[in-house]
């Protein structure tokens, strides 16, 4: 009877095991393909993010040029408003030089027509003077009946001295305040061609002024438009390809409760030895082989055996515990623990749900260790193993 229980309890599991991995990929695919999917799928999501992140300082880069823009736009709105305020200055004062020459030209014109009576009277009195010898005082002293007739002749002539003079005091008057006119039409004509050219420069200047604020205004436009397009086309993919990972966990999740579903309450297994002297510290399918490129890492330390949790872990030789290492410790490797089986190879053991053993202690080939789990960085139940030489890792299929 002891004999019947233990051929059935070494043949049960060798049977298990080999009936499991038909089950499992005969319905689902096997967690070591849904992880390479993850894995693959975060390869991407690593690559998306770098991109982001160099997206992000373009983001960054076109948000300084918009600011800059902004502060142009808001310097060249000043200045149009300056330019404009000028301009209506100008055109007020071309307003006001206008009238003053209108007012000049017409008076002008009336110093002209004056200018032009007096001489002509002037000429006119030339002639009766040339005509009528003019008295001097000693005939009209001889001349006089009395001296009453004196006084009266005296004044007569003093009154038409005081006429000519008069008429030439106009002429002369006249004639330097038409030449002062011209003078001053002068001045004013060229001060209008000045202001006209002020005027126009000052046009032009506002025309180049509302030129650069539209082309400004269509560089910020452009800078926003490409800036939120690649944004959004980021984060869509990325969002994309996080509920792809999302379901192939829940799928692994599933395949894997599955799978233990049919071990859970099985033993590990028989001990299976390898080629190169070490044996397989658990049972279980590569779910992800040596040195695989991932995103947070281009080589993979070791290799994956997927297993339920709780599998017991066996110690791969005979050696000595030289590191074991909390979750808190490991820096992703979970609770991890090392074996020196001689003085250039060891193996390691990570992500244990719990430890099976303790620093220092001596162990032999096939002794219990720890418990497989899913501590530290992991997406899923397996035991993370490694062989080291010198403390450099190598592949542990040349050692299996």
């Amino acid at each position: 009877m002891r004999l019947r229980l233990l051929v059935l309890a070494v043949v049960a599991p060798i049977a298990l095991w080999a009936v499991l991995p038909v089950l499992s990929s005969a319905d689902d695919p096997s967690p070591g393909q849904i992880q390479k999917q993850i894995n693959r799928k975060q390869s991407l999501i690593g690559g998306h993010k770098q991109h982001e992140r160099v997206l992000t300082s373009d983001i960054e880069h076109y948000t300084d040029r918009i600011h800059a823009l902004e502060t142009d736009i808001g310097r060249l709105s000043a200045r149009q408003h300056k330019l404009q305020t000028s301009l209506d200055a100008k055109r007020t004062e071309l307003a006001a030089v206008q009238a003053k020459l209108r007012s000049e030209r017409a008076r002008l014109a009336r110093l002209r027509s004056r200018l032009l009576v007096v001489r002509r009277t002037l000429a006119q009195r030339l002639i009766e003077l040339y005509k009528a010898d003019r008295p001097d005082l000693v005939t009209v002293v001889l001349n006089s009946n009395g001296f009453e007739d004196l006084l009266e002749r005296t004044e007569f002539m003093h009154r038409i001295s005081q006429q000519d003079a008069h008429i030439m005091d106009v002429v002369r008057t006249a004639k330097a305040d038409a030449t002062a006119t011209e003078a001053r039409l002068s001045g004013l004509e060229k001060t209008e061609a000045r202001v006209a050219a002020q005027i126009q420069q000052q046009r032009d200047e506002v025309s180049t002024v509302r030129v650069g604020l539209v082309q400004r205004q269509d560089n910020v436009q452009s800078a926003r438009q490409k800036k939120t397009t690649l944004l959004h086309s980021s984060r869509d993919r990325r969002q994309e390809l996080e509920d792809d990972v999302a379901s192939l966990k829940e799928t692994q999740r599933k395949v894997q409760a599955k799978l233990a579903g049919f071990s859970g309450s099985m033993p590990a297994g028989p001990i299976r030895g390898g080629k190169g002297g070490l044996i397989w510290p658990v049972n279980g399918p590569i779910t992800s082989p040596f040195c695989e490129s991932r995103a947070w890492e281009s080589c993979h330390p070791g290799i994956d055996i997927g297993v339920p949790s709780g599998t017991p872990i066996r110690a791969a030789a005979d050696g000595k515990v030289v590191l074991m290492q909390p979750e808190s410790a490991s820096g992703g490797y979970g609770n991890f623990t090392c074996i020196q089986h001689t003085a250039t190879l060891s193996t390691c053991y990570a992500h244990q749900s719990r430890f099976g053993t303790s620093v220092g202690a001596s162990v032999k080939q096939g002794q219990v260790i720890g418990y497989s789990g899913c501590t530290g960085r992991c997406f899923g139940p397996h035991l993370h193993f490694e062989t080291r030489i010198n403390g450099s890792v190598v592949n542990p299929m040349n050692y299996l």
